[in-house]
């Protein structure tokens, strides 16, 4: 395996599936990117996509790759697969999918409550009760089993994305630990399934032959099968290696294997994480989910609808930039800096709190986004830059919530995701968390994280601190500007902080009378 040059990873993410192939420095020799559909919605809140149209896609990915023709399929010494998570999918004893698979931004909850039996009593008394009833209402498991009986009885294997490209690429029902995201009978502190002891067995209406077998992140968990061979092009019998979920692939992809450097995601989802060799929750019952780096812990602080919003003023605001963009044959998002340069530090006031999503668990199930400040100074540029600073706000909130609870203050900060690629956002970055941020020189993290797990697979490096060393590199730096950061700390610690507490009875007020989202 070693005399082939070459690694595959395979990034299925909310917008888009990636083929990148990499050498064992970590330069990407060739990338194939296939835009996908991220979901339907048959109902409102609803998020679908069938299962089968990620895995056509995945294989239009594989062979657009070999058409392109810098990478071979026989160079091609180990594959990995990393992708969106908490994403379900339901399949037979044939291995057909049995409905469409649930995407992580479906919204819909499990009409009736889960009893534990005699558990329910003890957790009410420590406080714990009203988390668990969160956990049950927002299982997917719960809501096919409550709404699909007749489907639910005849579910094989519940697995997520992770586990579903898995199968159809080996045959094997077969995923990373590193993967397990999601509403499942998972211990995060010990990283494998829960044990028969435990309330999630209870909780859900899952058996553990259910699930797949797990496999440690950087160990071979399967081969490439002859029909899988057929379809992506790949060879037959090629190692197909244990990674993570692509937020955990984007830290190591990022190099930040160390305590002291803290991790920004900006993708559909906004994440600050911290990588630690300790169980540390962000918030009280809220785990650090596997790293991946075997027997690590990856600390997160989520803003769930992030440079989602981006996306949102895109539609909502930005049709005049929509127009250029299309004259000028870039995406629309390139032409964002221009308002970014328009409107200074603070935009004039205009203070955002980024909580565009029903029924969240932090800062609560309440919770909704808020503008204040206007003016009559303030344009749609200035809306764009509460935008971006509002989420910088959240995310820094995140960041001293895991500095409090880890004790580890963090020295530099590495920024990957979409947002990234934008200089104006990362000098925002930086002025709003007051230290210096850092772009890795790779944009795909994710499936540069799948490497490293895969060149560790192979031997190529003796671990993955070391490969993530080697392979992984820091682009371009930028340093905070002193005035902007003196702006930012008083709206942060003046305004910011203090207004989902001044708002949050307007929000349960809001919730009651037009009952969104729903009681």
């Amino acid at each position: 395996m070693n005399e082939k040059p070459y690694v595959l990873s395979i990034d299925n993410g909310t917008q888009s599936i990636r083929a990148l192939a990499y050498n064992r420095d970590g330069e990407q020799i060739d990338k194939a990117y296939i835009p996908i559909e991220a979901y339907t919605s048959p109902e409102p809140g609803w998020a679908e996509q069938s299962p089968e149209y990620f895995w056509q896609k995945l294989c239009e990915a594989c062979q657009c790759l070999w058409q392109q023709g810098k990478v071979k399929p026989e160079q091609i010494a180990a594959l990995s697969v990393t992708t969106q998570r908490g994403t379900v999918i339901n399949l037979d004893r044939d291995g057909q999918a049995l409905r469409p698979a649930i995407i992580w931004l479906d919204q819909r909850e499990a009409p009736e409550s889960v009893s534990l039996g005699w558990l329910d009593w003890p957790l009410k008394l420590l406080g714990l009760k009203s988390n668990i009833d969160y956990f049950t209402k927002q299982a997917e498991a719960n809501w096919i089993a409550q709404e699909q009986a007749e489907l639910w009885q005849k579910t094989h294997k519940f697995l997520l994305l992770s586990g579903f490209h898995h199968f159809k690429l080996s045959g094997q029902y077969v995923d990373s630990v590193a993967s397990q995201v999601a509403y499942i009978p998972f211990d995060y502190k010990q990283q494998q399934w829960a044990k028969d002891s435990s309330w999630h067995w209870k909780a859900l209406p899952l058996k553990s032959d259910m699930l797949p077998q797990l496999v440690p992140a950087g160990e071979v968990l399967a081969s490439v099968s002859e029909q899988a061979a057929k379809e992506t092009g790949l060879p037959a019998g090629l190692p197909i290696v244990a990674s993570g979920s692509d937020k955990a692939c984007e830290l190591l992809g990022a190099g930040a294997v160390e305590e002291h450097i803290g991790c920004l995601s900006y993708g559909t989802t906004a994440t600050y994480n911290g990588n630690f060799s300790r169980y540390i929750e962000s918030a009280p019952m809220i785990p650090p989910y596997p790293a991946a780096m075997p027997g690590r812990y990856n600390t997160e602080a989520m803003v769930y609808r992030g440079y989602w919003m981006v996306s949102w003023f895109k539609e909502q605001m930005a049709m005049e930039e929509k127009l250029r963009a299309q004259e000028q044959g870039v995406a629309v998002e390139t032409l964002f800096d221009e308002l970014l340069e328009k409107v200074p530090a603070g935009s004039m006031g205009l203070t955002l709190q980024p909580y565009w999503s029903p029924g969240i668990k932090n800062p609560g199930p309440g919770a909704k986004g808020a503008i204040i400040g206007f003016g009559d100074v303030h344009t749609k540029a200035h809306i764009y830059r509460a935008i971006i600073e509002g989420l910088c706000f959240a995310l820094r909130e995140g960041k001293e919530r895991v500095e409090k609870r880890s004790g580890q203050k963090i020295s530099c900060l590495r920024i990957s995701g979409g947002g990234s690629q934008s200089d104006q956002i990362m000098q925002i970055s930086a002025d709003v968390f007051g230290m210096t941020v850092e772009r890795p020189a790779s944009y795909e993290t994710s499936g540069l994280g799948a490497a490293i797990n895969t060149a560790v697979a192979l031997g190529w490096y003796p671990d993955h601190r070391q490969a993530a060393q080697h392979m992984s590199r820091v682009g371009q730096v930028f340093e905070p500007i002193p005035a902007h950061v003196e702006t930012y700390e008083q709206l942060y610690r003046q305004v910011y902080l203090k207004m989902y507490s001044s708002l949050s009875p307007l929000y349960q007020s809001i919730r009651k009378i037009v009952n969104y989202p729903a009681l």
